[in-house]
């Protein structure tokens, strides 16, 4: 029993008439009906009761109708979920960024994403800067979003946008409620400051302009990640230097303030690897490469 003539079958079937379901399969009646009757002889069973007048589908007809419609439907099924997967307009791509990115424009990337392929499912997961690149080597992640960026030559990578760096301050520091603040007069401040490992990492970034603008923290406090960093803010540990975005998300306990003085700023990155090229995360990198463009020419 062949694919091809359970689906002659289904057509006379369906018809009831051998003339129709040749013309509906646009062959000849003669093939079609020699076609039936092997299919009969494999199997050893009459499908049709034939007549002049006209043609029935037997009881074994019958089941075979109901068996041959769940067989095909299955492998157009098949074909459809392949195809698709195979564009990559389904399947899975995990997605590992650093902590802050949250607080950015990486959640509208995401959603763009999802609006042009919500078949997809989408795995997310925060990390470091060393998890990221770790876990996008041994392919344990398809997509990693750094910051500033991470720098291996077996990635690809697209900047997703630069922004400049704030204080995070607690809401109770006499620092709040100055109008400006200037990164020279932070000096005897205790400062919390990740990732505690590895070094160097974005904690260097902000010493570098603690000693540009000659500012020796009275202590520093460092943490393992973002969010640990603006919990310990939060109830007074100390004072911490953010990306700008941050600030987009209220914190109990936290008040965000720009301040004067030397800002190298940051950006996030959005990396996978060379030799990756599963349509999936070439639609991501493809997915960004808009989303930039979009958001320059919006500013612009």
């Amino acid at each position: 029993m062949e694919f091809r003539q359970l689906k002659y079958f289904l057509a006379v079937a369906e018809e009831l008439h051998f003339g129709r379901a040749a013309t509906r399969l646009d062959m000849a009646q003669p093939p079609l009906s020699r076609q039936i009757a092997a299919l009969e002889e494999d199997l050893g069973v009459q499908l049709f009761d034939r007549s002049r007048s006209q043609i029935r589908l037997t009881q074994a007809g019958l089941v075979l109708q109901d068996h041959a419609r769940q067989l095909i439907e299955r492998l157009d099924a098949a074909r459809r979920e392949t195809q698709l997967v195979g564009a990559g307009g389904a399947g899975r791509l995990r997605i590992a960024f650093v902590g802050s990115a949250s607080h950015g424009l990486l959640p509208m990337l995401i959603k763009a994403y999802r609006s042009s392929y919500p078949e997809v499912e989408l795995a997310l997961s925060a990390m470091n800067n060393a998890e990221l690149h770790r876990a996008l080597i041994t392919r344990e992640i398809d997509i990693a979003v750094a910051r500033p960026e991470l720098k291996d030559d077996e990635f690809r990578r697209e900047l997703l946008y630069r922004e400049r760096l704030i204080l995070a301050l607690p809401d109770n520091s006499p620092l709040a409620a100055q109008r400006e603040v200037h990164f020279a007069d932070l000096s005897g401040q205790n400062f919390v400051l990740y990732p505690r490992r590895p070094r160097p990492g974005y904690a260097d970034l902000v010493l570098s302009i603690c000693e540009k603008e000659g500012v020796k923290p009275a202590n520093l406090e460092l943490t393992q990640d973002f969010q640990s960093a603006i919990s310990l803010v939060s109830v007074g540990v100390g004072l911490s230097v953010v990306p700008e975005s941050v600030s987009n998300t209220t914190r109990p306990g936290v008040v965000f303030r720009p301040y004067g003085g030397h800002n190298p700023g940051t950006a996030l990155t959005v990396h996978s690897r060379l030799d990756n090229r599963a349509p999936q995360v070439v639609n991501f990198m493809e997915t960004t490469r808009k989303f930039v463009r979009l958001g320059q020419n919006a500013c612009a």
